[in-house]
């Protein structure tokens, strides 16, 4: 597989898809401008897509230190490239090793989680798929479990690392040098995640999968991008069980591992 020299990032940029996220944003961006923390001084910056908002998003993201990007598309795929090109103008002169990291506006991340991204870039990968973890206050017990018992079925704590079938835009990272080559992300309304890592697994680049630094995502039942967690989860609600009102689960994802 392709894979790219060992190299440390010039810098780093945090992409952030948001529609109507006024009561989830601040928390997100407190948690990562703890994690640009733990890699200062490289340069670090955060872009948020304000993508049809109706709410104070976009105020709040500016607030919390954000470089904001409006868009009306109601397509998270256009969100995220939005944001993409926007941070890579931001930093056009930090060199050509600029490291995009990916995640959603109501996802929390790890202090850590920038500092883990760079050392796999480090180790001369181009992308790195990581996992997620309901947020305890957001879910049920009996919905985390039934969550849980799907998602981490291929885990065998034996192994000791897990090379897991995931794939989140809350937790993502890639090369900008990787991502332009496979021509970025999509306009899908979802999977436009799923969509860049086939590509990038398509096209030979050496891909992490690890759940090393998991990020702590809402467990709502509505969500923002159809067929997207929230469906899933309310495919496992227990009030869908027994009734025909809602689909049957559906699966966590379509990409295996690289």
């Amino acid at each position: 597989m392709r894979g790219r020299s060992r190299v440390t990032p010039s810098a780093l940029a945090v992409i952030v898809p948001a529609h109507n996220e006024e009561h989830r944003i601040a928390a997100c961006l407190r948690s990562l401008r703890a994690a640009a923390a733990h890699v200062a001084p490289m340069p670090a910056v955060v872009v948020v897509t304000a993508d049809a908002c109706t709410d104070d998003t976009a105020t709040l993201a500016a607030r919390g230190g954000a470089y904001v990007v409006k868009t009306r598309s109601h397509n998270v795929g256009v969100a995220r490239a939005a944001a993409v090109d926007h941070a890579l103008e931001l930093l056009a002169d930090a060199g050509p090793d600029v490291w995009l990291a990916m995640t959603d506006a109501d996802t929390i991340v790890p202090a850590a989680w920038l500092a883990h991204q760079a050392d796999w870039a480090r180790r001369g990968y181009d992308a790195v798929l990581g996992t997620i973890r309901l947020a305890p206050t957001t879910g049920s017990a009996l919905l985390v479990a039934r969550h849980d018992a799907d998602y981490f079925r291929t885990r065998r704590l034996s192994d000791g690392v897990w090379e897991h079938p995931h794939v989140h835009g809350a937790n993502l990272g890639v090369s900008a040098e990787a991502y332009q080559r496979v021509g970025g992300f999509a306009p899908l309304p979802t999977g436009e995640d799923r969509d860049l890592a086939v590509r990038l697994s398509a096209a030979g680049h050496r891909i992490a999968r690890t759940d090393q630094h998991p990020v702590h995502t809402a467990a709502r039942l509505r969500g923002r991008a159809p067929g997207g967690l929230a469906d899933l989860l309310a495919s496992l609600h227990p009030a869908s069980r027994g009734s025909d009102r809602h689909p049957a689960p559906l699966p966590l994802d379509s990409v295996r591992p690289a």
